[in-house]
């Protein structure tokens, strides 16, 4: 087992997360993701992904050596337990539709095996929408961005715009009035089948490959 997921409880004090990080350099382990939460004022917990750990007993011994450090816990990965993400956003009413159909279809394929999970917001203005889907660049594990709105364009275009030239993320959008429209891999009418297309679209149980559809507006 090289890979590896595991979470650190330790005192929440200055240098802790420097002589964790100074560890896994001088041990060749390379950290893919982390997250670092403060559980309360004396404590915090420090969340790790890691690859390359060639002997995990060995390497966490050395971890709990840290005086810093109170337990560590190893789990598997996020990506093991929830998968790929849909991420839905706009507003309440269409939203809602959106993700039945991802989450009935996504059921479906995780019955099968596969992982993904649907996650949601209902927003209102323009500055806020174009906020969270710039926010979707820095989310992890994200397949395919769903915009379920009426209108949309402006600064949601140019956030649209700015995470498919960096992350590769499935954008799809309903059929709506604003240039969102323009940018979007897929275009469909109906928000049921716009949920249920976005979870065929990133699962590995699927038969569906966007590049093969000859028109991208249904």
């Amino acid at each position: 087992m090289k890979e590896i997921a595991i979470n650190i409880k330790a005192r929440n004090e200055p240098g802790v997360l420097n002589d964790i990080s100074a560890l896994m350099a001088s041990s060749g382990v390379n950290i893919t993701y982390t997250h670092l939460f403060i559980e309360d004022k004396d404590s915090g917990s420090i969340y790790m992904e890691l690859e390359d750990v060639k002997n995990i007993d060995i390497f966490i011994n050395k971890i709990k050596s840290f005086k810093a450090v109170q337990q560590v816990e190893i789990h598997r990965s996020l990506s093991d337990i929830y998968g790929k993400r849909i991420i839905i956003i706009g507003g309440g009413a269409q939203v809602a539709m959106v993700a039945q159909g991802a989450i009935t279809e996504a059921d479906r394929h995780n019955i099968r095996g596969e992982r993904i999970s649907v996650d949601t917001i209902p927003l209102v203005g323009e500055k806020e929408l174009a906020e969270a889907v710039s926010a979707v660049g820095r989310l992890p594990r994200v397949g395919a961005l769903v915009l379920a709105g009426s209108i949309m364009g402006g600064s949601i275009t140019r956030a649209i715009e700015e995470i498919k030239s960096e992350h590769e993320v499935i954008v799809i959008s309903l059929n709506m009035p604003g240039s969102v429209t323009k940018k979007a891999d897929l275009v469909v009418t109906d928000p049921v089948q716009a949920g249920v297309m976005a979870v065929m679209a990133v699962a590995e149980t699927a038969i569906f490959d966007l590049k093969k559809l000859k028109r991208k507006r249904f």
